[in-house]
């Protein structure tokens, strides 16, 4: 019996063992060589003699002026990002769960802007903001007279990349809230109809509370992409332009590190950015217990 269980456990540990050398060589040896570098002087004149300089790059990066600024427009763009997505999101299926004529083919029209890879839809709408000859001018100048520099001002490319990411996401929280909806007994609507109650209390007293346990889990994760979206930032605004003023915290340590060759501090600068979103992730699992049916 004992070598059988033996057996089975070898057969078990033989199938993973690929998928864990897999991680340690994709995921677990860059992160402890970023680490190690975070520590460093490693940039474009020490890029094979660096060096162990201690905490250094950690206090350049927090005594940088560049960091909490980036930190408070990462922040700003997560919560625009996340307010819209989910009440974009949660209308649209409260919508689609009505009786709905062409109901199928309203949900593959609202769900291909999710389908489609992100870095056309970026280039597209990058395209599009174009101050000349791009489609939204053109109908801002046509309907209401005016145009907007969208990619050559600060606020202006960093709106463009908020719309451009807000078109990307709606559609993931459209389909999770639509689940959740698609869950709710309608007897709950029906009894509280009997009672007199109206729409606005339905919503915030039935649909609310029974979509909360779908929909919590997929805000934070939706926190935590949004925060890391490196690919609309990056290509709306071109590597941040105008003069590295659009960026948020990982496009910025992409460029510190591949453009400006600052490896050492790159290294530290994303250690922090781990740090912040692994303390929020910690606490925010805490407190909203979205692991309990997993881990018991």
């Amino acid at each position: 019996m004992a070598s059988a269980r033996n057996q089975t456990n070898r057969l078990a540990y033989s199938y993973v063992l690929p998928a864990m050398i897999a991680m340690g060589l994709v995921v677990l040896y860059p992160f402890i060589y970023n680490v190690v570098i975070s520590f460093s002087n490693m940039n474009l004149s020490h890029f094979r003699d660096w060096q162990i300089t201690g905490i250094d790059n950690y206090i350049a990066v927090l005594t940088d002026s560049v960091f909490w600024y980036f930190l408070f427009k990462t922040v700003l763009w997560t919560a625009l990002n996340l307010i819209f997505h989910v009440g974009i999101g949660v209308m649209l299926a409260m919508i689609l769960n009505k009786n709905l004529k062409g109901k199928s083919i309203f949900r593959v029209l609202l769900i291909l802007p999710w389908a489609v890879p992100q870095y056309i839809t970026a280039l597209t709408w990058r395209g599009m903001f174009n101050a000349e000859y791009g489609a939204v001018n053109l109908l801002l100048d046509s309907w209401f007279g005016f145009t907007v520099p969208w990619l050559s001002t600060e606020w202006g490319a960093f709106a463009a990349c908020l719309i451009t990411n807000i078109w990307l996401g709606f559609p993931f929280m459209m389909i999770i809230a639509l689940g959740g909806l698609q869950s709710i007994p309608d007897s709950l609507y029906e009894a509280a109809e009997i009672d007199g109650a109206g729409a606005w209390y339905k919503f915030w007293n039935i649909t609310v509370p029974l979509l909360k346990p779908v929909m919590v889990p997929a805000i934070l994760l939706g926190i935590v992409w949004t925060f890391n979206n490196f690919n609309v930032v990056w290509l709306v605004s071109n590597s941040g332009e105008p003069s590295d003023t659009t960026h948020i915290l990982v496009s910025w340590v992409y460029k510190a590190a591949f453009r400006y060759f600052r490896m050492g501090y790159a290294a530290a600068f994303s250690m922090i950015i781990f740090a912040i979103l692994f303390l929020f992730s910690w606490r925010s699992i805490k407190r909203t217990g979205v692991t309990e049916n997993v881990y018991g």
